[in-house]
């Protein structure tokens, strides 16, 4: 296997990449230009792999990262699924990492998602939307005083913190069997709960210190994807 070089930053060239792919989303286009997505985009992206997915062992041992290209691995797939979706183009515009803790997302596992494209980068933790015996356990424990309350002030905390945002509350009313003058009503409409950081611009992009920058983000989200790890448990 070839070993993987040291993360120095994103070059200009891929959020070049990025910025005109979003004025060319067509497989003419990326077809002619497939080298520079290989040499740009997915050669910088097994570095970043593999710098930020040691780094995020510093917050559980247990986080995974894997460098394969074809979408299997941490780094997302370019191509889009465009099955049920009205917008037909081909192509994400962002290049999107995502690192597990646990047996993944799908099987309901929160972990870290990393995007970046022409105008700057964010990372992002928890789970964008539950699996069902997922969203079972979640309201279970935010009905519960101990882990509810507990889960109600880590996010107050993260919102006290400039330009990170709490995402993922879906439904209009409180679910069936449970009051709805509970006290964290707000909670229990969530078919989700995923953190946001604030963005990460163009110029940390570019620098090793990107690793750094996402890591700090990712230990101020750590508390509630711990939380979210015990419904495991």
């Amino acid at each position: 296997m070839e070993e993987i070089p040291k993360f120095v930053g994103f070059p200009k060239e891929t959020l070049r990449f990025f910025k005109e792919l979003k004025e060319n989303n067509n497989r003419e286009w990326f077809n002619e230009n497939k080298d520079q997505y290989e040499e740009y985009v997915l050669r910088p992206a097994q570095t970043f792999v593999v710098a930020l997915g040691e780094r995020l062992k510093g917050i559980s041992k247990g986080f995974t990262y894997d460098t394969r290209t074809n979408g299997r691995g941490s780094i997302l797939r370019i191509h889009r699924d465009t099955r049920f979706s009205k917008d037909k183009t081909p192509y994400n515009t962002r290049l999107r990492f995502r690192f597990n803790e646990g047996k993944g997302e799908k099987s309901g596992y929160p972990g870290f998602f990393f995007g970046l494209d022409d105008t700057g980068g964010q990372l992002l933790g928890g789970l964008y939307k539950f699996v069902k015996p997922t969203q079972d356990a979640f309201r279970a424990a935010v009905d519960n005083e101990k882990s509810g309350v507990r889960l109600a002030n880590l996010i107050d905390e993260i919102r006290a913190q400039p330009g990170f945002e709490i995402g993922g509350e879906h439904y209009k009313r409180v679910p069936k069997g449970y009051d709805v003058a509970h006290p964290r009503a707000k909670l229990l409409k969530h078919d989700g709960l995923y953190i946001s950081s604030p963005k990460i611009s163009i110029s940390v992009l570019k620098r090793p210190e990107l690793v750094e920058t996402c890591y700090e983000h990712a230990v101020r989200i750590a508390p509630v994807h711990h939380w979210l790890m015990n419904l495991h448990h």
